[in-house]
């Protein structure tokens, strides 16, 4: 990509950011991190709550609204001048992307910062994985300069079964000897903001993103065991058994994508480790045994 001028390294307090899923595990938190560094930052979130609420506190310009409402997206993005397009495991990605994508281009956005998933591939078994890859299609069709994160499975994961670590279970969905180096969301966050501070370096491009180290979902329930001085077998249950141990039994889209995950895992897709994000961030990236021990109080 030829060099463009819009994405040099500016005065922040000149550019306004548009965050989607602006109350999630990566939204939050790169809407705190882009206002501490100067940043105006508007945050679309899908409803008024405790959530969006903090971010006002924090200084962010909360707006209500749906990524598959073309209005919505259109206000959202008056005077925006960089984007951060997250979409939840859910029907209508591509269809939000284009909207998205035309909203940015009618604004002339500098960058959009785009989260995709590590096994994005055309022909991808998990109808939510295909509709990443083809998100990245309309972004990159669109002419505004885009960065695809490429991110294998959230450390977040361990906090999704906490509930179940408390009541003595240690439950996944994933063959024991699949791989994956978990990376934090707030490490993610850093990653962002790092990329929309200074985008020159990072737009067309699309990273693999994963954290420090690999490990089979064995060897990473021995590490949570450790670390928290329990002694829980590694269970294998069905994706049904799964979703119904936390409550999301009626979820078709979640079902169907951690169904093709799984496969997608034992055949290593997810697996591997990569220094994208600790060059960007300047810092090194959370260990598992610090990510459990911030968040110790949800697993005892």
């Amino acid at each position: 990509m030829e060099s463009n001028s819009k994405l040099e390294v500016v005065n922040p307090a000149t550019k306004t950011v548009l965050v989607t899923g602006s109350t999630g595990d990566t939204g939050t938190p790169t809407v705190k991190l882009l206002l501490e560094k100067g940043f105006r930052v508007r945050a679309l979130a899908r409803k008024e709550d405790h959530r969006s609420e903090r971010l006002e506190e924090w200084g962010a310009d909360v707006i209500v609204g749906d990524l598959l409402n073309f209005r919505d997206i259109r206000l959202a993005m008056e005077g925006v001048q960089r984007a951060y397009f997250c979409y939840p495991i859910a029907d209508g990605l591509v269809e939000s992307a284009v909207m998205f994508a035309q909203a940015a281009k009618e604004q002339k956005v500098e960058l959009i910062v785009n989260m995709s998933h590590k096994q994005s591939r055309p022909y991808a078994r998990s109808k939510a994985t295909q509709s990443h890859w083809l998100s990245e299609q309309v972004f990159d069709w669109s002419g505004t300069p885009s960065t695809h994160l490429r991110i294998t499975f959230f450390a977040e994961w361990l906090l999704y079964i906490a509930p179940l670590i408390k009541k003595g279970r240690y439950a996944m969905p994933y063959n024991k000897e699949s791989r994956f180096a978990p990376i934090a969301a707030t490490d993610i966050a850093r990653i962002i903001v790092g990329i929309l501070e200074n985008p020159a370096p990072h737009a067309g491009n699309a990273y693999a993103l994963h954290g420090p180290v690999e490990y089979s979902h064995e060897e990473l329930a021995a590490v949570v065991n450790r670390v928290l001085g329990k002694n829980l077998p590694y269970e294998h249950v069905t994706v049904s058994t799964f979703l119904e141990l936390l409550g999301l039994q009626n979820n078709t889209p979640f079902r169907k994508h951690f169904e093709a995950v799984t496969i997608d895992q034992q055949e290593g897709l997810l697996a591997g480790t990569d220094n994208v994000g600790t060059t960007i961030m300047g810092q090194p990236l959370m260990t598992i045994e610090q990510f459990i021990q911030d968040h110790r109080q949800m697993f005892v």
